[in-house]
């Protein structure tokens, strides 16, 4: 596998400051071509560090006011696959971990209001088989959200 450098690092985590940033103004910044921006990039994409772009929504403005965790237990660890698979096809389930402790899976959900949360666990979630029973944890505010710092000292 190829190795990432310095300045791999800097491009990246100038883009995972603000992702909107266009590659000249980066390159400026950290003293390379744009040109020099881009190749790295698309290096970076094929190695598969480099995995996308997201946009980061606030969506209780957009009427979804209800963040919350899942711990699921499963009836077997072996249900994983399936258990993941059927997660994937409820559009409120934004993502989830397989894990080590007391759940096999942690979830997160986002929906418009506690009825709707109600609705996905107990017409949905609960019902995928091999779930064995769910924990559930509201969030009632998100104090930190923030890149991982790459860049070594």
């Amino acid at each position: 596998m190829e190795i990432i450098d310095s300045t791999d690092r800097k491009i990246l985590s100038i883009l995972m400051q603000d992702a909107k940033k266009p590659y000249t103004e980066i390159a400026k910044e950290i003293h390379v071509s744009g040109g020099t921006v881009h190749v790295r990039m698309k290096k970076m994409e094929a190695m598969g560090i480099v995995q996308g772009f997201h946009l980061a929504i606030d969506y209780s403005k957009l009427g979804y006011d209800v963040a919350s965790y899942l711990g699921i237990y499963l009836e077997k660890s072996s249900l994983y696959d399936e258990v993941s698979e059927a997660l994937k096809r409820i559009p409120e389930v934004v993502g989830a971990h397989y894990t080590t402790g007391n759940y096999s899976i942690f979830a997160k959900i986002i929906c418009r209001d506690t009825n709707h949360l109600r609705d996905i666990l107990h017409g949905k979630i609960q019902k995928i088989q091999g779930i064995q029973r769910t924990e559930t944890f509201i969030s009632l505010e998100e104090s930190i959200n923030r890149p991982i710092n790459i860049i070594e000292e």
